[in-house]
């Protein structure tokens, strides 16, 4: 089993990846102060496909799990759902010392941690990401949140699993374009800090693309050790951690103004990262065949990289100024300066932007 340490002190914790492993995950409880009650929150799709498995490993080990099960896609990721889960807690007699287990991927894991840090002023979680995308970014580093209908993740909180639990073999049921959607945050880590990563996605993409599991867990284990890395040394995004949001200013912008419903999230962080590293190539930052290479990697793993035609610039830079990263009204981005490198919350003139995302 790949093991990583997330060092935050007395809220340390451990991303363990390995393939069939679900079957372990109560053996694996026994190690922390957790009452008997577990609630695993999850989606019908996925719930069918895993809860069996990670319930009846909790139930035998002693535990007494629930199934919490919620609506499957982002526009269920809101303040609604929230409440139908705490609600659920309320009346099921959880406690202190109750745990939550988020069962699926980006979505399940952001509102399950939502709901975690609220209930009792703040109770114990555990990732057990399903999707490539929530194995290699959201299940990592504690921010968890809610949607507004004017901006995504716009209402959250910072609060840290008490363990990561990564089974490469969900993976085998994952449509080819959620897989695909999951590469693309994958290919950000190595835009944003490792260009060694980045070749070797280059070089790898027909083996990637063919999901062979060993090349599956050194990718997922490469990039949640930068994202370990990351959150160890900035926790609450105060500098550094700022970087692993290159490609979202935009790709939020696309996601709230498609209604969550036409891209998924790392579809739409795709176009993000394109356009991102164009607006950095305009303003003299990048060089053009560095560009070039980030629009041909994510085209050649077949993710978007246009603007759509539907959404004007003007449209997507006003959805881009409610954007909870900019301060006092100015739009701060993450842009690379070279393969490996990216400057930091920089401030971008909204004239700049329009011209990037001109086609």
């Amino acid at each position: 089993m790949e093991k990583i340490r997330v060092e935050l002190g007395e809220r340390s914790y451990e991303i363990l990846i390995d393939a069939g492993n679900l079957s372990k995950v109560g053996e694996r409880f026994l190690r922390f102060p957790f009452g008997k009650k577990i609630a695993i929150v999850s989606n019908p799709l996925v719930s069918e496909l895993y809860s069996e498995t990670v319930f009846n490993s909790l139930k035998k080990e002693g535990f007494e799990p629930y199934m919490i099960i919620i609506p499957d896609g982002e526009n269920y990721k809101d303040y609604f759902w929230a409440y139908h889960i705490l609600t659920k807690l309320l009346e099921l007699g959880f406690d202190r010392k109750s745990c939550l287990v988020a069962l699926g991927g980006g979505v399940i894991g952001d509102i399950t941690g939502f709901v975690a840090s609220l209930y009792m002023r703040g109770i114990s979680y555990v990732q057990i990401p399903t999707t490539l995308l929530s194995q290699v970014d959201s299940s990592v580093g504690g921010k968890t949140a809610v949607n507004h209908i004017l901006g995504k993740n716009m209402i959250g909180t910072f609060w840290q699993p008490a363990l990561v639990w990564i089974d490469v073999n969900t993976l085998e049921t994952l449509p080819d374009r959620e897989f695909l959607s999951g590469i693309a945050e994958v290919i950000k880590y190595g835009v944003i800090w490792d260009e060694r990563f980045f070749e070797f996605l280059e070089t790898n993409r027909e083996k990637i693309i063919k999901r062979d599991k060993a090349l599956l867990i050194e990718i997922i284990k490469r990039s949640c050790e930068i994202k370990s890395e990351v959150v160890s040394r900035d926790e609450r995004e105060s500098s550094l951690r700022a970087v692993l949001n290159y490609g979202h200013s935009i790709g939020h912008a696309i996601e709230a103004l498609t209604g969550y419903s036409t891209y998924l999230h790392g579809e739409a962080i795709s176009i993000g990262m394109v356009h991102e590293a164009k607006l950095s190539y305009l303003l003299g930052f990048f060089d053009k065949e560095s560009f070039e290479r980030i629009k041909g990697i994510f085209k050649s793993y077949g993710l978007p990289i246009e603007i759509p035609a539907m959404l004007e610039p003007s449209s997507i830079v006003k959805a881009m100024l409610l954007d909870k990263k900019n301060i006092h009204g100015k739009i701060r981005m993450v842009i690379p300066e070279r393969i490996g490198k990216m400057k930091i919350n920089f401030e971008i003139g909204e004239n700049d932007l329009k011209r990037a995302l001109n086609g």
